[in-house]
């Protein structure tokens, strides 16, 4: 007899630990709050600066944090951040997966931060196998505006009303290795546009961003930019987004040297201003997206340091100049890696949160008002 009665211990012990396995499934599970600090605003002299951050993907939430106070002491109040498609709906059309949008955008937030959201790479599920994560073919852009709109939907409540659609369309990596398409890329504003006014009447769909300068290859690696552009015009591109991105690269060239068709330097800008107003644009503002210079000591598109230093605050100031221009958002704050080349003397902030020269220009300027020598 005493046998028998201690099953009974056994068989409640089981029966508990099942109930609490199927908790598991059955109960929310809820998201960890963030750690954010206390709402901030930007201190600056010229509210157009911004730095593109490289944040999504990340995951660690101390780094994320101690990103976007920097951009806020640096006074910069804008940046661009990348929300790829494929993090976001990894598997199918049928979830979302927002933890990592939601980490980024919350920290921005609280550091009074106006946010660019750029949306582009392509889900496995939604392409054909072998390509790269930049195919998108006509069969799945309804897939992709259904995306935009969800995004749009989510966070335009929480101040993220400026949207990009896509990244350099214009050149056949970022168009997954096929020849830049105007036609194609105006089909996906076409379907993408309304979707996000649908439910965020008051976001900003951007179009553009693309790379800068001439054809190269015969326009089979990169189309015009010109050409591009006035290419959407004659596709009805123009009432499906409300402003232009602009890649303002500088170049070798300080910011203020006069600009030309066959040369990449920051005043191209005003040709693309031009291009837009005469082809029926005049409502479409600008922001630049990417832009700036690099000062790796050997690498042959790099500026010395110390030109770098005054060319960037130089860019800034001559950015006042354009009404027309929303923001000057320059490429990179900062990366969790090295490369070890050339891709790390655009970084304003070392891996590891030590600020770099550029850096320390752009705070003394932006908070005081103070030009590098």
């Amino acid at each position: 007899m005493p046998a028998k009665t201690s099953i009974v211990p056994r068989v409640l012990l089981s029966l508990g630990l099942a109930f609490l396995i199927g908790l598991q499934f059955i109960t929310p599970r809820l998201p960890r709050p963030f750690d954010l600090p206390s709402p901030r605003t930007v201190t600056t002299t010229n509210p157009l600066i911004g730095v593109h951050t490289r944040l999504t993907g990340i995951g660690d939430e101390a780094y994320v944090r101690r990103a976007l106070a920097q951009v806020n002491e640096m006074g910069a109040s804008w940046i661009v951040e990348l929300f790829p498609w494929a993090y976001i709906q990894p598997r199918s059309r049928y979830g979302f997966d927002w933890a990592g949008a939601d980490l980024i955008i919350a920290h921005a937030r609280a550091q009074g931060l106006n946010v660019v959201a750029r949306l582009d790479i392509v889900p496995a599920w939604a392409r054909p196998p072998g390509t790269t994560d930049r195919y998108l073919d006509r069969d799945h852009f309804a897939d992709f505006a259904h995306f935009a709109a969800a995004f749009a939907a989510r966070y335009a409540s929480q101040g993220v009303r400026h949207i990009i659609i896509w990244n350099e369309p214009n050149l056949r990596f970022e168009w997954g290795e096929r020849p830049p398409d105007p036609g194609a890329y105006t089909d996906l504003l076409k379907q993408t546009y309304p979707a996000i006014k649908a439910v965020a009447p008051d976001a900003i769909v951007i179009a553009g961003a693309l790379s800068p300068g001439p054809s190269l290859e015969g326009g089979t690696l990169r189309m015009d930019d010109m050409q591009f552009l006035a290419s959407l015009a004659d596709a009805g591109a123009f009432p499906f987004f409300d402003m232009w991105a602009v890649h303002a690269y500088g170049g070798l060239e300080p910011p203020d040297t006069e600009p030309a068709f066959d040369r990449v330097n920051f005043r191209r800008i005003e040709l693309v201003r031009n291009l837009l107003d005469q082809l029926g644009g005049t409502d479409k503002r600008i922001i630049i997206t990417e832009g700036g210079y690099n000062d790796h000591p050997r690498w042959s598109g790099a500026v010395r340091p110390a030109d770098r230093l005054r060319w960037t605050i130089a860019t800034y100031e001559q950015s006042r100049r354009y009404p027309w221009l929303e923001a000057t958002i320059l490429w990179q704050f900062s990366t969790p890696f090295l490369t070890r080349s050339y891709p790390d003397a655009w970084n304003f902030v070392h891996p590891d949160g030590t600020p770099r020269a550029i850096y320390l220009a752009v705070q003394a300027y932006a908070r005081n008002g103070i030009l590098p020598p």
